[in-house]
């Protein structure tokens, strides 16, 4: 479930970071220029998707450390060291 929620925000992010950079970039041109709208769109996706992926996959590693650490007490306290 973890993994299908990451991957649905890297979507999510990259294509919010798609819209921002066309339309920044349609804004700022004033003869309208479709082309480099459209390339400045799909670099600020990318570099949108980038970002959150990364965030995605230490938050990934992190939960896994996590349970990693708690499998590790409850075997601890089910057989205690003497």
């Amino acid at each position: 479930m973890a993994r299908l929620l990451a991957f649905i925000a890297v979507l999510t992010g990259g294509a919010s970071g798609g819209l921002v950079g066309y339309a920044v970039t349609d804004l700022q041109c004033e003869s309208g220029c479709p082309n480099l709208a459209g390339s400045m769109g799909v670099v600020s996706a990318a570099l949108a998707a980038a970002g959150v992926g990364i965030v995605v996959a230490l938050t990934l590693r992190a939960m896994a450390e996590w349970r990693t650490g708690q499998v590790q007490q409850a075997a601890r306290d089910h057989h205690p060291v003497n």
